[in-house]
């Protein structure tokens, strides 16, 4: 069943900014997908890079969400919501750009929701969810450098 921004912000309480089209149909995605400053990719995409942790904790999505990552100011959390009982999560994994979140195990449709960025839809199946990286120079030393992006 395909939701509207109207009903996923009904059905979760989440608050999403004016400038969003509420009636717009969030469309369901199995590929790869980003929302800001996560991405989200299919597992098969990145396994010999992300691996399960060996001290991994599956917990169940919650109801009212998981929260991911909140920007750097404290505001804008992107949060993982689904329907009870078919989608969990891990944050214990082992991945080689160290840029994992963690693991999206779902066999439902989940949802990520921004206050700013509106929600996109993942469609059943396994998923790495990842934070941005933004590679730079050091001004004083001309090094290279990276950071994370927390919008």
């Amino acid at each position: 069943m395909k939701l509207t921004l109207a009903d996923l912000t009904a059905r979760t309480g989440f608050e999403v900014l004016d400038h969003l089209e509420l009636e717009m149909t969030i469309p369901i995605t199995d590929g790869i997908q980003a929302q800001g400053d996560l991405i989200v990719i299919p597992h098969a995409l990145v396994r010999n890079a992300v691996t399960e942790g060996p001290f991994a904790r599956w917990r169940e999505v919650p109801t009212a969400g998981l929260e991911l990552l909140r920007s750097g100011a404290g505001g804008n959390p992107h949060s993982l919501v689904a329907d009870p009982g078919r989608c969990r999560w891990t944050d214990n994994v082992r991945d080689t750009t160290e840029l994992a979140l963690g693991m999206l195990d779902t066999h439902v449709v989940a949802y990520l929701i921004h206050p700013e960025h509106g929600a996109s839809a993942i469609a059943p199946g396994r998923y790495i969810i990842r934070r941005q990286r933004e590679r730079g120079t050091a001004p004083a030393t001309g090094r290279s450098l990276n950071h994370l992006i927390a919008d």
